[in-house]
């Protein structure tokens, strides 16, 4: 088994930041990618930031320059620092991985996701 624990997730004002934690834990040989999705009230769940294991980032355009994804790989824990929070970051957050147990075989798993609102 392999659970994803999500933190970090509240109410800001906007213009504030906060900083989503993520870990792994289980039967992990390797993780080689994690990230965050996010879903707003009525909208499809996209993808906010993901990093693979060797440090490569990708971010949505509307995030850029604002959050950053970090990972820490000893730990199987992924951080989404958020600043200039906007109220159209409202939302529930999802955090993702990709892991690879000792067979070699990759599973996708998914946080229960935390909710982030923004206030205007």
């Amino acid at each position: 088994q392999v659970q994803l624990v999500e933190s970090g997730g509240g109410l800001v004002q906007a213009g504030g930041s906060l900083r989503l934690s993520c870990a792994a834990s289980g039967s992990i040989f390797s993780i080689s990618a994690m990230g965050w999705y996010r879903q707003a009230p009525g909208k499809q769940r996209e993808l906010v930031a993901i990093i693979s294991s060797g440090g490569s980032t990708n971010y949505a355009d509307s995030v850029k320059g604002r959050f950053t994804i970090s990972r820490d790989n000893a730990k199987n824990t992924v951080y989404l620092q958020m600043n200039s929070l906007k109220p159209e970051d409202t939302a529930v957050y999802y955090c993702f991985a990709n892991v690879v147990d000792y067979s070699g075989s990759h599973y996708d798993y998914w946080g229960q996701g935390t909710q982030v609102t923004v206030s205007s």
